[in-house]
């Protein structure tokens, strides 16, 4: 079966833009079950013009979800971010800073509780981090003293701190070990076909209360726009990639120059030195 590379962010919007996907995939990440699932209207994104067209480096959506507790229920801020470039790690600090500042970001009869903040990454490269595909951060508490670790439900440490979920994309292809791990293989790019913008995958390998998921994906293939916009991506992705490649070439001379610099600083400081002791040995 023949669906969309969601990959892309064209058809990664295209795929949660569903309600009922974006629950399932953001309930399996997380491992919490969602009631109620918003899309928050301010949709920012980080994004570049290039000969009229738009690409995006970081792809960032903004969501409020109510979710299942064993008191009721819970709302929380989950903010999700899909990125191309190593550069982009200070933009997820600036995106996740922009939060905590956000002003709506509460809940309560007096609006004077802050929510939870989830965030969601998904890396489409390397990076120095243990080769699993999912990775959780959550915050702990314990006495420093003891190193005893201690209970963190607490409306003080939720608040100030945040829990991340990062999906690394590039070692998707070597895990199947459960049933997140078999929905995420959506992204695996040992998938692709000779068209880069397709993946070939088999329907019943992932869980029924998934395929949803594949479906979509499948319809986002069939359409024509969305296509164009994935060729369009790679066109501007691949001079992105050549801007980046042109700094880290530049900013290697400069350490090459610095280098002369500083040796050239020390023959001068040697050179005095030796004079000096000269000029020392003459007035003798």
């Amino acid at each position: 079966m023949h669906i969309a590379n969601p990959i892309y962010d064209v058809v990664f919007k295209y795929m949660m833009e569903d309600n009922k996907v974006a629950k399932s995939l953001i309930s399996a990440i997380i491992g919490e079950e969602i009631l109620e699932l918003e899309f928050l209207p301010q949709e920012r994104t980080r994004k570049q013009i290039i000969e009229e067209a738009t690409i995006l480096t970081v792809y960032r959506l903004d969501f409020t979800a109510k979710i299942a507790t064993p008191a009721g229920y819970k709302t929380v801020i989950i903010e999700m971010q899909k990125a191309k470039l190593l550069s982009d790690i200070m933009r997820f600090r600036r995106y996740l800073g922009a939060q905590y500042q956000n002003a709506e970001n509460v809940y309560g009869e007096a609006k004077n509780k802050a929510r939870q903040i989830y965030c969601i990454y998904f890396l489409n490269y390397g990076i120095d981090l243990p080769e699993r595909p999912v990775l959780a951060v959550d915050y702990g508490v314990k006495d420093v003293t003891t190193g005893e670790e201690l209970p963190a439900n607490n409306e003080f440490i939720s608040s100030l701190h945040h829990r991340s979920w990062i999906v690394q994309i590039n070692q998707l292809k070597s895990y199947r070990r459960n049933d997140l791990e078999k929905l995420l293989s959506i992204f695996d790019q040992e998938n692709r076909t000779k068209d880069h913008h397709i993946l070939n995958v088999k329907e019943d390998e992932y869980p029924e209360e998934y395929r949803h998921i594949i479906r979509q994906l499948r319809a986002a293939m069939e359409d024509e726009d969305k296509r164009e916009e994935m060729k369009l991506e790679d066109e501007v992705l691949e001079e992105l990639r050549d801007k980046e490649r042109q700094i880290d070439e530049k900013e290697k001379t400069i350490d090459r120059y610095k280098q002369v610099i500083d040796e050239k600083d020390r023959l001068i400081e040697k050179l005095l030195r030796e004079n000096a002791a000269l000029l020392q040995q003459k007035d003798k």
